[in-house]
């Protein structure tokens, strides 16, 4: 049965306050890395659904996404469904 990875990526709205990110751009100068304007740190998560990513699927997934996998209150996310792969 063909197994597709569905990606939902969480990011901070871009008028939060980012303190990791704004932690790790102040870390690249000392560490060598220059020219990086900003930085925003996010969260990913990857989904194997089995069986047709249809609309119905990713409805479901889009309702997970808005009530488990980010605050939407203060974070956005995006769904996008990636390569299908034969289950092994």
């Amino acid at each position: 049965m063909p197994v597709a990875r569905v990606v939902v990526d969480v990011m901070l709205k871009p008028e939060i306050l980012d303190p990791q990110g704004q932690a790790v751009q102040r870390a690249l100068p000392r560490l060598g890395f220059e020219g990086i304007a900003d930085v925003r740190q996010g969260k990913r998560f990857e989904l194997e659904i089995e069986g047709p990513v249809d609309e119905a699927a990713l409805t479901r997934i889009h309702e997970m996404a808005e009530t488990f996998l980010a605050n939407t209150v203060i974070e956005d996310f995006t769904v996008k469904v990636e390569k299908a792969e034969e289950s092994k």
